[in-house]
């Protein structure tokens, strides 16, 4: 029986609406409640402390990948069930994305864009079959969303890489479509 584990990407900040700080506590309580593991970015700051902390509040299982010379900018949590130090940001997203099952972008910044599009583009070339999903809260990846259509549209990808990943509105969203994998997986 193995648990889900569930990458998040979010931000280093806590964004400029109070959603985006509730949506990361809700997240974080989420994976505890349900049972799931949190694999995130190992800071203590922002949308990514916020996360954490919250899961650790509810008794969650946590694991944090952060690169050494980002221990003291991002303020690395020393006080997780597992902690990995990466020498290159590179591998913080590698151990990151094997240690996972699915992954979340929550709200963030240039940080969590590549994060996403780098596991966006092993998918579309085959190298994974996780699901990806993108935690819209309150319309933050709109523009995120319009700029991958645009790209469709210019011939520059297939219409098929929107199939690589899934829009949800809310945690609660994200939870029931979490549910059926972490079944799979128990079972």
């Amino acid at each position: 029986m193995t648990p889900l584990s569930v990458c998040v990407f979010c931000g280093s900040k806590a964004g400029a609406k109070p959603a985006y700080a509730e949506a990361a506590e809700t997240l974080g309580k989420t994976l505890a409640k349900e049972g799931w593991q949190l694999v995130y970015g190992a800071g203590d700051i922002g949308l990514m402390g916020l996360v954490a902390r919250a899961n650790q509040a509810a008794g969650g299982n946590n694991f944090g990948v952060i690169p050494q010379h980002l221990m003291d900018l991002e303020a690395g949590k020393r006080d997780l069930n597992a902690l990995v130090v990466t020498e290159t940001m590179h591998e913080r997203k590698k151990v990151m994305f094997t240690n996972s099952h699915a992954i979340v972008l929550l709200p963030g910044g240039a940080g969590s864009l590549d994060e996403f599009f780098e596991v966006l583009t092993w998918a579309q070339i085959g190298l994974h079959e996780r699901r990806i999903f993108v935690l819209n809260i309150e319309g933050y990846w709109d523009r995120l969303l319009d700029l991958i259509d645009h790209v469709v549209t210019e011939g520059f990808a297939h219409e098929s890489v929107r199939d690589l990943f899934e829009t949800v509105p809310d945690v609660a969203a994200l939870t029931t479509a979490l549910r059926p994998l972490a079944a799979e997986l128990e079972g």
